[in-house]
């Protein structure tokens, strides 16, 4: 499902517009990444955390070379299921 068909189905489940239901997504992303660029987490009760998890820096491997590079450090966002979408899927 692609993000125009998630607005699609997100607005016959509401009974919104496709314009509101556009809003509505952009509204929450936005609302989730700012949270999150502040180092906050965000929960929603049955369905999952969204968080930042800090990668430290590292040495690796080029591939091609065998040279050894640092990779830089690094905030990843993760995703955590709740119980209720866990149990949806099961």
């Amino acid at each position: 499902m692609n993000k125009t068909e998630f607005i699609a189905a997100v607005a016959e489940e509401a009974g919104l517009s496709k314009t509101d239901a556009a809003k509505a997504v952009k509204a929450f992303t936005d609302v989730v990444t700012e949270e999150m660029k502040k180092g906050e987490k965000v929960q929603l009760i049955g369905f999952g955390n969204f968080e930042v998890s800090k990668r430290p820096a590292r040495e690796g491997i080029n591939p091609a070379t065998k040279e050894k590079i640092t990779i830089a450090a690094a905030n990843v966002p993760k995703f955590k299921a709740g119980k209720a979408l866990k149990e949806a899927l099961n």
